[in-house]
């Protein structure tokens, strides 16, 4: 959502079909559709020219404008892949209300509302079921069914249009859906803020007071930098960074910032917790390399799984970035090649059979729960259950002299130590990049291996492949000498020395970031309720991150990172218990971590593995 969204409808546009394939054959209305409590939401409605036949309905809901406007100007794309329009269906496009062309007040991340009392008691499910019903009796030639999907943002609307799902609603793609903003989605992940990401999005995404139309035009770097390392390193705080560059205060932005801790603001926000008893059939989708909504793909699957799900729930996980699997061939991200165009094969063999089945009854219906590519080995898989039966539990164990380890350490007292100084923080990748970079969840790792701030941990050569299939969890034990530290973890995939440069790129000891994720000490009891670390006491820190399915190769090696910054991804911690949006530039002091791998405090990662 936080870096691309706006614009990744606008790239669709490029492999699409084409304005004049949509202008011959279909015809565009746009209307004002009422919901139950008066709001209107504008809505532009695409319809097949050929009447001979009844048509579902396809809709996405959007807070980035449905543009362009007027019953004239056709988009240049329509439907999630090219095969919808030649197929042909209804498309629907809406503007949320508050955005745009639509009425009524935007609140970020709409709050579910489980009980509605009156006609006033509105949120995305009751706007989806009243627009639903709504074309259904008005939209002519249309067949009774209507299937939804969006991505990013969008895909968060389809989520929560889930719920307490109108019954010509039969089937449901939400993809890179944003779910639990404070847990692992666009805004924070383990108590960090995604500062490279947050800060740019709201310079632009503003409240709109009154209904209007996208400004034509790029946006312009405000920044005047490409350099966004030094960019936000010589802004200083949080405060210094905002006063400096919001000239005009952004409510959502500060909403962000203010609201470190886990409190209602983000746990009324967090649609996950609502997603019980879905009717239609679903088929959420996301990316193993997605910078903003990695997290949030697996948390609407496994929610749904959990609570009563559909006949069929089903989940896609590709080897994409942001949105990567709607357009282009998905064949590689970075420098790091997937040998097969992914993208094309998911929108052919995946999704259109989909919502064919579901919305038009075409094909067997016999799907997979889950799609899986399988990175390392480049290969698609496919399970009846996510993560798949039949692993096996292991730890990787930190041992002296930089080794990683299935077996425990046995020795006593043991710890590797390293000096943090958040005013010389650790950059999240080796080139000049402002803002977030899309690729930099597969990039080489090879500039933070350098530095002194970094522990670096590493496997012996791989006699045999090693598949790590779905969560991965560091445990560590440290201490420090200041009162509050980030400790971010990165797995990661050595290439073989040998290895031939192609492209431009030195493959031989490449160290490709195959998953990594921050977590800020203070909460390492509570989300709610930040502690301070006592400087020399050791505390163990566990978490979970995101799921993966990589093939470590033979000939390879695995190693695990561990720093205390990764900027500007995330925000720096001034490394002194204090509420860090109101910290001043005194507050960010240099700390000694230790990192324990002794008998009795054996730092690890904890995986599971493919036989």
């Amino acid at each position: 959502m936080r870096v691309a969204a706006s614009a990744l409808f606008l790239c669709l546009a490029a492999f699409g079909q084409g304005v004049e394939f949509v202008k011959a054959n279909y015809t565009k209305f746009e209307y004002e559709v009422p919901m139950r409590d008066g709001v209107k939401l504008f809505t532009s409605v695409y319809v097949p020219k050929d009447r001979a036949q009844t048509y579902p309905i396809m809709m996405s809901r959007t807070p980035y404008s449905v543009a362009p406007y007027g019953v004239d100007n056709y988009r240049a794309a329509l439907g999630p892949s090219e095969k919808f329009a030649r197929e042909s269906y209804i498309f629907v496009y809406q503007d949320v209300r508050g955005r745009f062309q639509s009425q009524g007040k935007w609140i970020e991340m709409t709050p579910h509302k489980p009980v509605k009392k009156s006609p006033a008691d509105v949120d995305e499910a009751s706007d989806t079921y009243d627009t639903i019903d709504w074309l259904v009796k008005n939209v002519p030639n249309n067949n009774g069914k209507v299937g939804t999907w969006g991505i990013s943002y969008p895909g968060f609307y389809t989520a929560a249009g889930m719920i307490d799902a109108h019954p010509a609603h039969k089937a449901a793609s939400p993809q890179a859906p944003v779910t639990d903003l404070y847990g692992g989605d666009d805004a924070y992940h383990n108590g960090a803020l995604m500062l490279a990401a947050n800060f740019g999005f709201y310079l632009f995404f503003k409240p709109h007071l009154e209904p209007l139309k996208p400004e034509p035009g790029a946006r312009s770097n405000v920044f005047k930098s490409p350099d966004g390392y030094d960019v936000f390193l010589r802004a200083g705080t949080l405060a210094n960074a905002t006063e400096k560059y919001y000239k005009e205060a952004n409510p959502y932005w500060l909403a962000t910032m203010n609201n470190p801790n886990l409190n209602e603001f983000w746990k009324s926000r967090n649609i996950a917790a609502h997603l019980k008893s879905i009717k239609p059939a679903v088929l959420t989708v996301g990316g193993w390399f997605d910078a903003e909504d990695v997290q949030g793909p697996q948390l609407v699957y496994r929610m749904i799984q959990e609570n009563n799900p559909p006949a069929g729930n089903h989940i896609a996980l590709g080897p994409w970035t942001h949105g990567q699997w709607s357009r282009g061939d998905g064949d590689k991200v970075g420098d790091i090649s997937f040998a097969s165009k992914t993208s094309v094969h998911y929108r052919d063999n995946i999704e259109f059979p989909f919502f064919q089945y579901h919305l038009k009854g075409k094909g067997d219906g016999k799907f997979p729960a889950a799609w899986i590519f399988e990175t390392g080995t480049n290969q698609w898989r496919t399970y009846e259950q996510w993560p798949p039966k039949s692993t096996t539990a292991k730890k990787l164990y930190f041992r002296a002299n930089g080794k990683l380890a299935f077996d425990a350490p046995t020795e006593d007292n043991s710890a590797d130590e390293y000096l943090a100084d958040p005013n010389r923080p650790v950059p999240y990748v080796s080139y000049v990049h402002m803002g977030m970079s899309g690729s930099y969840m597969t990039s080489d790792q090879r500039h933070a291996a350098a530095r002194p701030d970094v522990l670096t941990y590493e496997s012996e050569i791989l006699k045999d492949d090693v598949t790590i299939t779905g969560p991965i969890s560091p445990e560590l034990f440290v201490s420090t000498t200041g009162t509050d530290a980030d400790f971010v973890v990165k797995l990661i995939d050595v290439y073989p020395d040998d290895l031939e440069d192609a492209g431009g790129v030195k493959y031989g000891g490449y160290q490709q970031l195959v998953r990594g994720e921050p977590f800020r000490a203070k909460f390492r009891n509570s989300f709610e309720k930040p502690e301070p670390l006592t400087a020399g006491k050791r505390e163990r820190i566990a978490f979970a991150m995101p799921a993966i399915q990589h093939t470590f190769r033979k000939g390879h090696r695995i190693m695990v990172h561990v720093q205390s910054s990764w900027f500007p991804l995330i925000d720096r911690n001034p490394q002194k218990f204090v509420n860090i949006p109101d910290a001043k530039a005194g507050d960010f002091q240099k700390a000694t971590h230790r990192v324990y791998r002794s008998r009795s405090a054996a730092s690890s990662v904890a995986i599971s593995t493919l036989p």
